[in-house]
């Protein structure tokens, strides 16, 4: 019998066993969707994950987009050669700071994903419509905080390779 028919709550070991399935069933439609996307633009799903924190984050030395990635230094160097090469980004020198070249994104370039993204964002403001304000800050809050632990992990495993 359900706990649905019985009134009785999920005990925690079986509302966390269904959390780690709807984890991983969002994770693989997560990555399946922006790796169709990549694969769209030419790009690499590092590479376009690479050029989706550039465009939030604004123009970033190789160095600080390697510690948002989680990446080594030089691999992020070559990311960016190509992704310079498709005309994704384009290197500038700062102008605070001559010595240091920056990687930003190139808006035109961005367009076309900017257009498959207006389903995207259509589609997710109409499932947030069945959430309260108070359930969409505890799914924010849980994004935010997962999101940190998967960078530290990320660096645990880069720095293990």
């Amino acid at each position: 019998m359900s706990s649905a028919k019985t009134g009785k709550r999920p005990s925690r070991g079986a509302l966390l066993a269904t959390l780690a399935r709807a984890g991983r069933e969002h994770s693989d439609a997560t990555v399946l969707f922006h790796a169709t996307e990549a694969e769209r633009l030419g790009l690499n799903l590092t590479a376009y994950k690479a050029l989706g924190i550039l465009q939030r984050l604004g123009a970033l030395t190789a160095g600080e987009l390697a510690r948002h990635t989680g990446l080594a230094t030089a691999s992020v160097t070559n990311l960016l050669d190509r992704l310079e090469h498709k005309g994704f980004v384009r290197r500038t020198s700062d102008p605070r700071d001559r010595r240091r070249v920056l990687a930003q994104p190139v808006p035109e370039k961005l367009a076309e994903a900017e257009r498959v993204f207006a389903s995207t964002r259509a589609s997710l403001a109409r499932l947030y419509q069945g959430y309260s304000d108070k359930e969409l800050a505890a799914i924010a809050d849980f994004l935010r905080r997962n999101a940190a632990r998967l960078r530290t992990e990320t660096e645990k495993l880069s720095a293990a390779s």
